[in-house]
């Protein structure tokens, strides 16, 4: 698990056996805000990526990526420009939860629509490349894009939300380095996918269920209708 709160930047290279992560030598020391030593196994979320630490280098680490992996988000593309990407280590029980609970498994891609600057922030307006999981995201939810931990600021009905970006996370992470039309990894609120499926029903004992949402949206009809008001 992750919080989606980036503690170092990378360069993405691919190699034969996965990919290979460069990093300038203080991410790799001890100190506060690095990703600190690692080790053989450790987890590190890489652009919202969690990927395992198959090989220690002197100044990076080597993960293996499965062709699925490659293919369902930024990664390959990243890597063969060598991209800069962000980096988090995995969440210790005793860690401050500062951001949210993300588990570094994307949900899908997104594009770019819109980067906008305002007086004292970012407007950075994405749409989910497939509509669908546009359900997933609701004013003040959150969500991970590249594995960064951002509030929802606004969204519609189409799939398109907008988050506000402090100076802070626009210049330690790779937000600075998007442009329009850019892929980015999106990762939706946990919370929000446990919860339309406990609605559902598929998380209840038998004969408890719920009669699934005629063409599976939840909406106020619904949940009126099985007591929920």
């Amino acid at each position: 698990m992750f919080t989606g709160l980036v503690r170092a930047v990378g360069r993405l290279e691919r190699c034969p056996a996965g990919v290979r992560l460069r990093l300038e030598p203080w991410a790799l020391d001890a100190t506060a805000g690095s990703l600190g030593p690692l080790s053989l196994g450790d987890s590190v979320a890489v652009d919202g990526v969690c990927l395992t630490v198959a090989d220690c280098l002197p100044d990076g680490f080597r993960a293996d990526v499965s062709e699925e992996t490659l293919v369902r988000t930024t990664l390959a593309a990243r890597a063969a420009s060598g991209a800069a990407v962000n980096l988090e280590p995995a969440l210790r029980l005793s860690d401050r939860l500062g951001g949210h609970l993300v588990s570094g498994h994307v949900d899908g891609l997104g594009t770019v629509m819109a980067i906008q600057r305002e007086p004292a922030s970012w407007r950075l307006v994405l749409r989910w490349n497939d509509p669908a999981y546009g359900r997933y995201v609701c004013e003040k939810a959150s969500v991970a894009v590249d594995g960064i931990s951002l509030t929802v600021a606004g969204c519609d009905s189409e799939g398109q939300f907008w988050v506000a970006v402090i100076p802070h996370t626009w210049s330690a992470t790779t937000l600075a380095h998007r442009r329009v039309g850019d892929a980015v990894n999106l990762e939706a609120d946990l919370l929000a996918k446990y919860t339309e499926r406990l609605l559902q029903g598929g998380g209840q004992p038998q004969g408890l269920a719920l009669p699934a949402p005629s063409g599976g949206a939840l909406n106020s009809d619904w949940l009126a209708q099985h007591g929920w008001e």
